[in-house]
C-alpha cells in the first residue's frame, strides 16, 4: 500500500507529474463582459489558449455585446475553417454566460418547489438584517383570525428574489437582443430579495397604523426604511468588496436595486430630465417593472404573496405566474421598452386585480383582524415612550423613533408584542392590559359597516370628528340610560382598490397580438367583458365599540344606525335587525321595491306598465 501512495510532487518514470486539479481558466470580472471592448475580447481568448484567432475577432471589431450572437456559421464566414476549431471557441464563450463562481444553494419552498438562488444572495440572506425578517409575521394582525397565516416576511422575500430571477431569465432567453447582462440578472434578483427589509413590527400595520399617530408630522413608508436597512446591512457585513467579485459595478448597481425598490432617488436634481434613474439607461427602462411595478401593479411581489398568503390563509389562489411568464415579453411603448403580454391574456389580468381584492375583502382587512390590529396600535402607542432601544453610538431610542437609526431598527421585531406583554414595568401597564384583552379574546366590538355616496378621502382630524359625532348623537326612538363618550367609538376607513385608487391598471397594461409581437397594443375595459366593474376603488368606514355589555352595545347599536342617517351613509347590512324601529324613517332606507324589482332599488316597467312590487306586477300581467 506505501508503494501506491504518491507525494503530488512525485515524478513518474515517464517524466509526467501526477495530475493537479484543474482549476477553470474564467475569472471572476470576466462576468462583465458585456462591457468589453475589442481588446478585452481578444484578451480573453488569449488566456483561453485561442490567441491564433484575435486577429480575426479583431478584424471583424467583435466586442463583448457581439459575443452571444456569434454562432457555428457566424464563425466560420470569419474564416476559421475547422469544426473543431469553431467548437473550441464556442465552449470557452459559453463560459462567460454559464459559469458561477461558486455553487448556488438550494431551498425547498411550499410555494415554489426547489429555489436555486446565487452565492451573492446567499451571502446578504446570511446577515442580521435580513434574518430579523424571520420574526415579523407577513399578515401581522391576520395571524389572529386565520390560525395557518403564520408565514414571516423572510420567506416572501425568498419568493420575490427567486421570482424576479425567473421573470428577467424568461426576458432574456425570449429576446437576447434585449442585451440583458448577468449582472442585470443579479441586481433585479438582489432587489426582490431586499425589497422588504424596512417593514417594521405586525408589518403593514407599523408603517400604516402606529409611525403615523406616534409621529403625525413625519411622511415614512416602509419602503424608505428598506433603502436605508439595505445600506446598513451592505456597510455592516462588509458586503461592497464581495459584490464587487461577483461582478457588480458600484455605486452604480445600488442604486440601481434601490431604484428597484423605491423608484427614483433623486426626483429633485432629475426634474425636467425625462429619464430619472441613474442605475440603468432608458433602453433598459423594462427592468424597472419587475420587482414593484408602478406603472400597472403587475409585478412579482404580487405574484409571490398571492400564492403563499392564500396557501396559509386556506383560500384559492385563481391567477397562474407561470402562464404570465409563458406569455411575458418588451415592446416599445412610447419610445420605451414595456412588459407586455399577448392579447388574450386581459381577462386574467382582470381576475388577478379581483383576487387582489377578494384577499383585502376576506383577510387583509377582516373587521376582527382589523380591530386587533388597531388595539395593538393603541398598546404600542402607550408603551412608546417606555421602550429603549439601544442604537448606533449607544444612543436609546423608542419604538417610533427607531425608523431613524437603522442599528436600533433591526432589533424591533414582532417580539416587542411579548415584551410589553411579560413585563412588570409600572409604565407599561395600560400596554399590558391590552394586549392581554387580545390574548384572551377581550375585543372591541363591532357595530357595523357602512359608505359614503362619494369619495371622501378621509383625514385622521375628519374620524376623530366621527367619533365625536357618534357620542354625541340620540337616536330619534329615544335616549338610552348608557353615557357614551368619542372615545368609546373606533372608526376605521377601509379603501378597496384594484392597486392604483380609482384608476383602473389594466388601462396602463399594453398588449401584443400573436400575428404580430413586436407591437404593443391597448385593449379598453368595453372591448373584453360588460360584466367588469364600473369603478375600481371604494372607501368603506366601520365602526367599533370600546365597551361590550349588552346595553352599551345595545345604545351604541342605535347611535351608529343613527349616525349613518344623518350621514347620509349608506344603510348598514345588519340595519334592520339592529334598529328596526330606525330603519324606516328614512325613506331611501326602505326595503320597498328593492331586489329584483329595478336595478337601482326603484320600481321597474314591464310592457310599458310601471311596477311597485312582484304581486300588482302579476295582477297587470293576467289582467
Amino acid at each position: 500500500m506505501e508503494n501506491r501512495k504518491r507525494p503530488l510532487e512525485a515524478v513518474s518514470s515517464t517524466g509526467f507529474k501526477t495530475p493537479e486539479k484543474r482549476v477553470s481558466m474564467v475569472r471572476l470580472q470576466d462576468s462583465d463582459y458585456m462591457r468589453w471592448g475589442v481588446e478585452e475580447t481578444c484578451q480573453y481568448l488569449r488566456r483561453e489558449g485561442l490567441g491564433a484567432w484575435e486577429n480575426k475577432f479583431r478584424a471583424q471589431k467583435i466586442t463583448g455585446v457581439g459575443l452571444r450572437y456569434l454562432g457555428d456559421a457566424e464563425l466560420e464566414k470569419i474564416g476559421i475553417e475547422y469544426l473543431g476549431d469553431r467548437l473550441q471557441i464556442l465552449h470557452s464563450l459559453r463560459k462567460l454566460w454559464q459559469i458561477e463562481a461558486e455553487p448556488s444553494k438550494v431551498f425547498n419552498d411550499p410555494i415554489h418547489g426547489h429555489v436555486e438562488l446565487h452565492p451573492l444572495l446567499i451571502k446578504i440572506i446570511d446577515t442580521p438584517q435580513f434574518q430579523r425578517l424571520r420574526n415579523i409575521k407577513q399578515l401581522g394582525g391576520t395571524y389572529f383570525v386565520f390560525p395557518g397565516a403564520s408565514h414571516n416576511r423572510f420567506e416572501h422575500c425568498i419568493g420575490v428574489g427567486y421570482l424576479a430571477g425567473r421573470l428577467v431569465q424568461a426576458l432574456n432567453e425570449r429576446q437576447p437582443e434585449l442585451l440583458i447582462s448577468r449582472r442585470d440578472i443579479l441586481c433585479v434578483q438582489i432587489a426582490g430579495l431586499c425589497h422588504d427589509l424596512g417593514h417594521g413590527p405586525f408589518s403593514h400595520m407599523f408603517d400604516g397604523m402606529f409611525i403615523p399617530r406616534a409621529r403625525p408630522g413625519v411622511t415614512w413608508k416602509h419602503e424608505i426604511a428598506s433603502l436605508a436597512m439595505f445600506d446598513h446591512l451592505v456597510d455592516d457585513n462588509g458586503l461592497k468588496p464581495v459584490m464587487k467579485q461577483h461582478g457588480l459595478v458600484l455605486p452604480e448597481d445600488l442604486d440601481f436595486i434601490k431604484e428597484q425598490i423605491a423608484g427614483p432617488q433623486d426626483t429633485k436634481a432629475a426634474q425636467g430630465q425625462k429619464w430619472q434613474y441613474k442605475g440603468r439607461p432608458e433602453d433598459k427602462s423594462f427592468l424597472y417593472e419587475i420587482v414593484a411595478n408602478k406603472r400597472n401593479g403587475i409585478d412579482v411581489d404580487k405574484w409571490d404573496y398571492f400564492a403563499r398568503d392564500c396557501y396559509h390563509l386556506g383560500i384559492q389562489n385563481n391567477f397562474d405566474y407561470r402562464r404570465f411568464l409563458k406569455f411575458a415579453r418588451v415592446c416599445e411603448v412610447d419610445g420605451q421598452k414595456h412588459i407586455c403580454t399577448r392579447d388574450k391574456e386581459v381577462g386574467n389580468l382582470y381576475d388577478m386585480f379581483h383576487t387582489r381584492n377578494c384577499l383585502h375583502r376576506r383577510a387583509y382587512q377582516h373587521k376582527v383582524g382589523n380591530i386587533i390590529e388597531t388595539m395593538i396600535t393603541e398598546a404600542f402607542l402607550k408603551a412608546d415612550p417606555h421602550i429603549q432601544i439601544e442604537g448606533s453610538g449607544g444612543k436609546i431610542f423608542t419604538l417610533s423613533t427607531a425608523i431613524d437609526d437603522m442599528e436600533a431598527y433591526s432589533k424591533l421585531t414582532d417580539h416587542v408584542f411579548e415584551q410589553i406583554l411579560h413585563s412588570s414595568s409600572v409604565e407599561l401597564a395600560e400596554a399590558r392590559q391590552i394586549l392581554r384583552n387580545i390574548i384572551c379574546r377581550r375585543l372591541y366590538k363591532c357595530l357595523g359597516q357602512t359608505q359614503a355616496e362619494k369619495p371622501l378621502h378621509a383625514t385622521q382630524e375628519m374620524i376623530h370628528n366621527w367619533e365625536a359625532e357618534l357620542a354625541q348623537t340620540i337616536p330619534q326612538s329615544g335616549a338610552y340610560d348608557v353615557n357614551l363618550k368619542p372615545e368609546d367609538f373606533v372608526v376605521n376607513v377601509i379603501v378597496m382598490d384594484y392597486g392604483m385608487k380609482e384608476k383602473n391598471p389594466v388601462n396602463n397594461v399594453r398588449f401584443y397580438c400573436k400575428d404580430d409581437p413586436t407591437t404593443a397594443i391597448q385593449i379598453r375595459k368595453n372591448q373584453v367583458s360588460k360584466l367588469l366593474p364600473e369603478q375600481f376603488a371604494e372607501e368603506l368606514i366601520r365602526v367599533y365599540c370600546k365597551k361590550t355589555d349588552d346595553k352599551s352595545m345595545d345604545a351604541a347599536k342605535k347611535h351608529f344606525v343613527q349616525w349613518c342617517m344623518n350621514k347620509n351613509f349608506s344603510k348598514p347590512q345588519d340595519g334592520d335587525i339592529i334598529a328596526p324601529e330606525l330603519t324606516p324613517l328614512k325613506a331611501s332606507w326602505s326595503n320597498k321595491n328593492e331586489g329584483e324589482d329595478g336595478e337601482d332599488g326603484g320600481p321597474r316597467e314591464v310592457n310599458g306598465i310601471r311596477m311597485n312590487g312582484q304581486k300588482k306586477a302579476k295582477t297587470q300581467l293576467f289582467k
